[in-house]
This record gives structure tokens, sequence and C-alpha cells, in this order.
């Protein structure tokens, strides 16, 4: 009797074995060829073509090989049309294809989307039906985790809900202080290098180890000092995931013992480890009592809905990793974001030297010798415009992708579940059909007039979607471009090598080379 019952357990454990392994088979068959055949057929249907995609790894290839050709060499001199080296894809398969195309990233189907309504109606109506693709999640995995750039459906909602107070009003206002402090310091240690004798700056460098300085400070209460390890260690993450998403993802593929996966557990690993300790200290600071609470930065929100959610049982409470997952979402984005678009601006300023010049006298007149406050700047309104340009010449994400989760209509197109929607910020901001036969060249009186509503200009995005971080980034930003224009003067290099190249985000290669020459400190400087 008893050999009987053994016999059936196991039989039926069998059975539930057997299952399993047929769902997955399944599952990893339907993923990997109906729903890519499906989706493909669809959108041919509907007279959506495009390249022919190679099994399991579409047109990886062919971008790879586009991209690699484009940015071998870099420009001959300093020019703004640079769709055609990021994006050679894009190019030649509009021309192929027409506006509308398919092309594959690995079994991934993407649908090229430029045109402004249906890019719109996808924005703002499908939020929530829309969101980031499982292949951008493993890509990622590593690097920024599940924060809130990665997450989708409710989870995003909650992230946002919990994150967006550390980006608004008061509490934004309150950070300009730390920026103009931190900014005072970057100066001055510029004006010393100057005085030691270099007559060449590498500003790239300097704007980065700012930028990391003002969002240690602002919403993590530490300073560049203590978090340099982490920005590095995130670059170097980030290069690493660059390199990762030009290859094959297969199943399972991230727990193979390779040199790849080793280096990025290991750093990884160290990231976490170092974001612990930063996190165990503002804990400590709150449970013994050295402070009332966690604090009011970005950190002690996460902290504080950790132990209300926990109070409360609540089921959306986060888990330490995705408090790390955060972190390292803002450590980096909001550290390269602002970077990037302060150095891609002083380039544009220091090779056009008349809009250089009105943006000082503007400075000078609004602020009246004393440092940049809130009140001052809404009234730059030439070093809006500057920036504005600077960021559709230069956006930080050179696209912005959405995958559907559901079935949608877009205009006239049906999108079926599954499929990403590819969306080529950078063509779009130098579509010469949206911004005039000039579209190439550095104009700012284009944004006299707003043209955001258009929706043909989205460094952010748009929608529910966009980047929480946007004011934040601006005004830093502006502070930080406002006291530069006030101390020094400056002109491009002519070491200076025009090479811009995408590294998840669209940086100089060789970064950008300056000369600067300090002001009349009684006239153009603002105070310390």
């Amino acid at each position: 009797m008893a050999t009987t019952i053994a016999m059936a357990v196991m039989a039926t454990l069998l059975l539930l074995l057997v299952l399993l392994i047929v769902r997955a088979v399944y599952t990893t068959f339907s993923f990997y060829l109906l729903t890519p055949r499906r989706i493909k057929k669809i959108m041919e249907r509907q007279g959506v073509h495009g390249p022919e995609p190679r099994f399991l790894v579409g047109n990886l290839g062919d971008v790879s090989s586009f991209v690699a050709e484009s940015t071998s060499k870099d420009m001959e001199s300093i020019r703004h049309d640079i769709v055609d080296r990021l994006l050679p894809h894009y190019v030649r398969w509009t021309k192929q294809y027409g506006k509308r195309f398919i092309y594959w990233n690995g079994v991934e189907p993407r649908l090229c989307l430029t045109e402004i309504d249906l890019i719109k109606e996808l924005l703002f109506k499908y939020s929530t039906q829309t969101g980031k693709s499982w292949l951008q999640q493993q890509g990622s995995k590593h690097f920024i985790g599940r924060g809130l750039l990665m997450t989708n459906g409710d989870d995003w909602i909650h992230q946002r809900r919990i994150i967006t107070p550390a980006f608004m009003g008061d509490k934004l206002k309150s950070y300009s202080g730390f920026m103009v402090e931190c900014t005072n310091q970057t100066l001055q240690s510029l004006q010393k290098d100057i005085d030691s004798g270099r007559t060449e700056i590498e500003i790239g460098e300097y704007m980065t180890r700012l930028a990391s300085d003002i969002i240690s400070r602002t919403e993590f209460g530490s300073s560049y000092e203590k978090g340099k390890q982490i920005f590095h260690l995130l670059t170097v993450l980030q290069l690493r995931c660059a390199q990762a998403s030009r290859h094959l993802c297969l199943p399972g593929s991230r727990f193979f013992p390779t040199r790849y996966n080793k280096e990025i557990k290991t750093l990884k690993m160290e990231v976490e480890r170092l974001l612990m300790e930063i996190i165990e200290s503002r804990k400590d600071c709150a449970e013994i009592g050295r402070s009332c609470t966690y604090g009011e930065d970005l950190l002690g929100m996460l902290l504080s809905e950790i132990k209300m959610t926990a109070r409360n049982k609540s089921a959306c409470s986060p888990s330490m990793q995705v408090i790390m997952d955060e972190c390292k979402t803002f450590f980096f984005a909001g550290h390269d974001t602002a970077a990037l678009l302060v150095t891609w601006t002083i380039m544009l300023l220091a090779t056009n030297r008349s809009w250089q010049d009105k943006v000082r006298a503007e400075v000078t007149r609004v602020c009246d010798g004393e440092n940049p406050s809130v009140h001052h700047l809404p009234k730059l309104s030439l070093l809006n415009m500057v920036i504005n340009e600077s960021l559709r010449l230069y956006p930080p994400a050179s696209l912005l992708p959405r995958m559907a989760f559901e079935d949608i209509k877009l205009g006239d197109l049906h999108v079926p579940k599954g499929l990403s929607i590819w969306i080529p910020v950078l063509a779009i901001h130098h579509s010469e059909e949206l911004w005039g036969k000039d579209v190439n060249e550095f104009n700012p009186e284009r944004f006299a007039s707003k043209p955001f509503s258009s929706g043909r200009f989205m460094p952010f995005a748009m929608g529910q979607r966009n980047c929480v971080g946007q004011s934040f980034v601006m005004m830093e930003a502006k502070i930080i471009l406002a006291m530069l224009v006030l101390r020094f003067s400056f002109t491009i290099s002519d070491s200076y090598r025009h090479a811009p190249v995408t590294v998840l985000t669209v940086k100089p290669k060789y970064g950008v080379q300056i000369c600067l020459k300090p002001l009349n400190p009684c006239e153009n400087c603002c105070s310390d």
C-alpha cells in the first residue's frame, strides 16, 4: 500500500515537472517566435515594413555595423547635423521604408514613430498601457535595476508618488543654495587651475563632478567625495550595459559565468555595498535619536515610506532593493543629464561668442551683483532659450522607447500588444519639416515663442511619464551657467574634436576643451 502511494506521488510530481517544462518551452517558443511573427504580419497588413530580421538576432548586427561605421571618424568641423552619425539606421531605413517602419532588436519588434500627433496620443493617452519592455529591463537590471525609470504599471505609479515631492515646490527651491555653493567651489577650482598656468580646460570633467556634488548634497545628504566611488562604478556599469544592449539576450544568459557577467556582478555588488553604508548611516541617525526624522531629501522620503508602509502592513511597501535601485537611478540620472546639458551648452556658447555676450549681459542686469536665486531665474529668458536650443541639438537621450502592454489605437494605426514603439527624439529635434531650413544651426531665437505644446520638443519626454527631475535639472543648469559666464569668458580650444557618441546618453567622445579667461570681478562676478 505504501509503495503504491509513493509511486502515485512520484507520478504526480513527474507529471507536474513535465507540465512545467512544457509550459516553459511554449512560453519561450511563443516569446521568441510566435509573438514576433504575429506582430510582423499585423504591421505588414497595415503597410508597415522594414528590414528582414535574422533569426534571434533580428537587425542588431545591421544597427551595430551602421553605427560603428558612422562614428569611426570624427566630424571635420563643429556641425550640429548629427542624426546621420548617431542614428544611421534610422536615416537609411526611413529613406527605404518611409516614416513608419519596423525593425528588430533581437526578437523585440520596434516600430519607428515620428508623427507628432501620434506620439502625443501615445504619451498622454496611453501612459499606463505602455512602458519599458522586458529586454530594456534586463539591459539595465544590474545598472539601475527597477528604479523609477524601469518600472511599469502600479509599481511605477507608487514610486512616482513617493519621489515627486522631492523635486517640486518649496523643496525644489530650497536646493538653490546648495547649487550656488557647489558651483562657487567649482569656479574657484577653475580659477586655481588658470592661476597655475593651465591654458586649456576639459570642462566636461568639472561639470560632471559639480553635478555629482549637487545631487549628492541635495538628495542624499552626502558630499561628492563620499559618493565619487559610486559615480565611478555607475559610469563603468553604464558603459558595460550599453555594450551589452548591442548583443543578443537569451533566456537565463545573465546566469552564464561569462567574463562580462562576472564583471557586472562585481560592480553591482560594490555599488550596493557603498549605497547601503549611506542608507544605514541615515537610518542609524533616526533610530538612535540623533535625528527625529530620516530627512526631507529623496533618501529620507524613501526610508520614511518603508517605515510607514511597514507600520500599516501595506502590500506596496518598497523593499531595500527598490530603495537601492532608486538611489542608483537618481545618483546616475541626477548627475549625468545635468552634466551633459551644461557641457554641451558651454560648447555652444564657446563657439557662438555673440550669444555668450548676450547671456552675460542679461545675467549681469538681472542678478545685479548677487548670486543667482530662484527669484532671478524666471527673468533669465535668453539663458533659458540657449539651454532649450542646447537640449534640442543635443538631447540627453537620442530615443524614447515605449512597449504596448495591450492592443492600442494610434490614429489610423493599430498597435498590437508586445510591439515596442521607438521615438527617435534626436531625429525629431533635427527635422527640417518641423523646425525649418536652419534646423542644424544654433539659433536660440526659435525659442523666443514657446513651441512646447506642439510636441516637437521633448528632451524630457511628455505626458505622465515625463522626467520627474526636469525642473531640478533646468534650475541647476541655469545657476551653473549664470555663475560661469559672470566669472569667465571662454572660447573653444583648437584641440577640441567634435565627435558626439551615444553611450545610453549623447556624450562628447573626447570631452569639451575650452580656453577660459577670468573677467573683472568688480564688473561681472557674483559675490562668493
